[in-house]
């Protein structure tokens, strides 16, 4: 286990980066990185050229993981396990300031359930 923020956006990070493609980056720097999905949509009615998926902002007392699944349908923290789901700050946003290998896998699957959503919905 890790409470250095670095590493945990260092590792995290390289989880997310392993989901582009199909999701681009707009923004990868020290401290920040993003995905979406750059596709024309219609969503509720309303016009859009790209949807957020996920992304990391290095914080000074964690690391934060925005999650925009969750967000879209938060009846999906149903799946969450209940380590992660104690995370989760607000809407979105998951306060990250320790990790280790089981807290890397559950948001590894909860990217893949996110996938798999945007997939079905045709975001993807």
């Amino acid at each position: 286990m890790t409470t250095d923020l670095d590493l945990i956006f260092s590792a995290l990070r390289d989880q997310l980066k392993s989901y582009a493609p199909p999701f681009t980056t707009k923004q990868d720097a020290a401290g920040a990185y993003d995905l979406w999905s750059i596709k024309d949509l219609i969503i509720e009615g309303r016009k859009r050229k790209e949807v957020y998926f996920a992304g990391l902002i290095q914080y000074k007392t964690y690391v934060g993981f925005y999650y925009m699944p969750v967000y879209a349908e938060p009846e999906i923290k149903a799946i969450f396990p209940a380590e992660l789901l104690a995370l989760l700050k607000g809407k979105s946003c998951f306060h990250i300031k320790k990790l280790d290998d089981k807290l890397l896998s559950q948001i590894r699957f909860v990217l893949d359930f996110g996938l798999k959503a945007y997939q079905e919905r045709g975001w993807v």
